[in-house]
């Protein structure tokens, strides 16, 4: 492991928030075995007292652990005095390092809820997450709390500002549709891709009835691209079509001009087959993407990766839902120990298998576990 110090050289400078007489464990030991509890397979602080105890000879041989493994009572005290904002600093920082600059990837941004962080005795709400995501290599950018779903506007900013977009495509679902964003992706030198829907009713009323009205014309007098792709799996049949138009984009809206960069506007029809039942959804989108319909097409698609790759991920195998920590700190700092987690095992360079898989072998095999952490 002495090429490995990713994690050491990032998350060394995290803050330790305990008074000097209650410090027994190194802050960077008591890190280091939560993550590596989380990337085997671990929930909770009992869990990295658990695993400490088991793996303490491996441990040993990489961490100093000066008054042995830490009890899950100091686990549980650390994480809910931990400060998020500069524990998530340092995960950002990582992930930016580790998340290959590709000039026209995604960077899908979405909000998540813990469900079961809520606290009914305190009247502590459920803790509410906006995420970011790298599609093309499968990595969690950051995230940042907000008090609930409707104030998803308020956290985009910040997170952005963290950010290096440049030469990427943002995408955002209806909730951060805004023109501020749109300016803001702008002057950090990305792309947007924004999906309309409710909160900007007007204007994707307008879109629509553009769209309804070129192709009930067969698009006489209007220029635009499409694209079209169709696969089958297991019975099913999924066609999605994609038409853009960028020629003037800003004139046919009423209020285009008010869109820093808007270059094109887009609709993209989803059909699926399964038998005889036929089904179909259309999606209408802006951007200040020019052209490339192709490009449009992928960018939106790639943004449900977050869900399905992350969020799904997240819920399903690392069982954030059903995590019952509401302390503090606690559930904000335990999510983004669950995200580096993840990143750790999506991306180290080892024989393709499921996370699940992964997780089951690092928890046996310790040179198993030392290759992710290497990445």
């Amino acid at each position: 492991m002495a090429d490995s110090p990713n994690f050491f050289t990032h998350f060394a400078v995290v803050p330790d928030p305990r008074v000097e007489r209650g410090k027994k464990h190194l802050l960077i030991d008591i890190l280091f075995i939560a993550v590596c509890t989380m990337i085997c397979g671990g929930e909770g602080f009992s869990d990295m007292e658990d695993f400490g105890e088991a793996k303490e000879a491996w441990l040993r041989s990489l961490l100093e652990l000066p008054n042995g493994i830490p009890s899950h009572d100091t686990f549980r005290r650390v994480f809910s005095l931990l400060n998020p904002q500069a524990f998530g600093e340092c995960f950002i920082g990582w992930s930016q390092a580790l998340h290959t600059a590709t000039k026209g990837g995604v960077i899908a941004l979405d909000g998540k809820s813990l469900r079961h962080s809520f606290n009914a005795a305190t009247g502590q709400r459920a803790l509410h997450l906006v995420s970011a995501w790298a599609s093309a290599n499968g990595v969690a950018l950051g995230q940042l709390k907000v008090e609930g779903k409707a104030n998803e506007i308020t956290a985009l900013p910040e997170l952005l500002k963290l950010l290096d977009v440049k030469g990427r495509v943002v995408t955002i679902d209806a909730m951060g549709c805004q023109r501020e964003l749109a300016s803001q992706i702008l002057r950090q030198g990305g792309d947007y891709l924004f999906c309309l829907k409710g909160n900007q009713e007007s204007l994707h009323d307008e879109v629509q009835d553009f769209f309804e009205q070129a192709q009930a014309g067969e698009w006489q007098g209007v220029t635009h691209s499409s694209h079209e792709t169709v696969e089958k799996d297991h019975g099913r049949i999924e066609i999605r079509r994609c038409w853009m138009v960028t020629e003037d984009a800003t004139n046919w809206l009423e209020r285009g001009d008010q869109w820093a960069g808007l270059a094109s506007i887009a609709a993209i029809e989803a059909e699926r087959r399964i038998g005889q039942k036929v089904t179909r959804a259309t999606r209408y989108f802006i951007s200040s993407l020019r052209g490339n319909v192709r490009q449009l097409a992928e960018a939106a698609r790639e943004h449900w990766a977050i869900e399905n790759s992350l969020h799904y991920v997240l819920d399903v195998t690392l069982n954030e839902d059903r995590s019952r920590i509401r302390t503090d700190h606690a559930p904000e700092n335990l999510a983004t120990l669950r995200r580096l987690a993840l990143n750790m095992i999506t991306q180290a360079k080892l024989p393709k298998a499921s996370v699940r898989r992964r997780i089951k072998k690092a928890g046996w095999d310790n040179a198993y576990l030392e290759a992710i952490l290497v990445n």
